[in-house]
C-alpha cells in the first residue's frame, strides 16, 4: 500500500505562479477576507452541513487553506483539522491567527498524506488556479488520501472564461482565476470515482462583490457504508 508522496522536486510553472502570486499578497488578502466566513452565514452553514456528515473529531485536510480562516471555522464545528497551501506568506497568517491549529506547506497535486488517511476533504476556492487538463490528476488526488466513503467538500465560482487579476494591490503579480461549471466538476468527479452528495449554487451577490453564481459540491469516495 502506498503512502505519502514525496513533493515533486520540478513544480510545474503554473504551482510555481499560483505561489508567487499568493506570496506576494498574503497579507493584502487577509485583511480582505478577515471575517470570511463568519460574515457568510449561507457559506457556514455549508461548512457546518459538512463537519456534521464527516462527524466529530474526525481528520479532515483543509487544501489550499490560505490565511486559515475556513480552517478556523471546521476547527470550531468539531473537526480534526489542518490546512494546507502552497504559499509560505499565507500560512505564516494562518499558523500566526490559529496557533493551536496544524497548518503545512504543499500541493494538491503530491499531497502529504497516507492513502485513505482522511475522513473528509476541503477545496475552498483552491481548485480555480488548476488548468483544467490537470483537474482528473487533482480529484484523483483526492481520492487516494480520502477513506473508504469519506467526502469532499469543493467550492468554486461559475462560468467558463477566467478571470485574469493583474498587479493586485499593486503586487507585480498577475494570475488567472479559472471559472467552472458544476456539471463538468461532477463529471470528472465521478470518473475519479466519487459520488455525487449533494450541489448547492449561490446566486450572484453584487453586495459581496461577486458577480458570478457560487457553485458548491459535496461528494463521497467509493468504498464506504452507503455505496452501492
Amino acid at each position: 500500500m502506498t503512502t505519502s508522496r514525496p513533493a515533486h522536486a520540478d513544480q510545474p510553472e503554473h504551482v510555481l505562479a499560483t505561489r508567487a502570486f499568493y506570496d506576494a499578497i498574503a497579507e493584502d488578502y487577509a485583511a480582505m477576507f478577515r471575517d470570511l466566513p463568519a460574515a457568510t452565514p449561507l457559506d457556514r452553514s455549508l461548512l457546518t452541513g459538512f463537519a456534521e456528515l464527516v462527524g466529530p473529531g474526525a481528520p479532515v485536510a483543509d487544501v489550499g487553506c490560505g490565511p486559515g480562516r475556513v480552517t478556523g471555522c471546521l476547527a470550531s464545528l468539531g473537526l480534526d483539522v489542518h490546512g494546507v497551501d502552497l504559499s509560505a506568506s499565507m500560512l505564516a497568517i494562518a499558523r500566526r491567527e490559529n496557533p493551536e491549529l496544524r497548518f503545512e506547506q504543499g500541493s494538491m497535486l503530491a499531497l502529504d498524506h497516507a492513502d485513505g488517511s482522511l475522513a473528509g476533504l476541503v477545496s475552498w476556492y483552491s481548485t480555480i488556479h488548476m488548468p483544467p487538463q490537470d483537474l482528473p490528476a487533482v480529484y484523483a488526488e483526492f481520492r487516494r488520501v480520502l477513506a473508504p466513503g469519506g467526502l469532499l467538500l469543493l467550492a468554486f465560482q461559475m462560468g467558463d472564461e477566467p478571470r485574469r487579476h493583474v498587479h493586485p494591490w499593486g503586487h507585480p503579480v498577475t494570475l488567472d482565476f479559472r471559472r467552472m461549471r458544476p456539471e463538468r466538476v461532477t463529471e470528472l468527479l465521478e470518473a475519479a470515482g466519487f459520488a455525487l452528495v449533494q450541489r448547492t449554487v449561490r446566486e450572484p451577490d453584487a453586495g459581496r462583490g461577486e458577480p458570478t453564481p457560487q457553485a458548491f459540491l459535496i461528494a463521497r469516495a467509493p468504498g464506504g457504508p452507503d455505496s452501492a
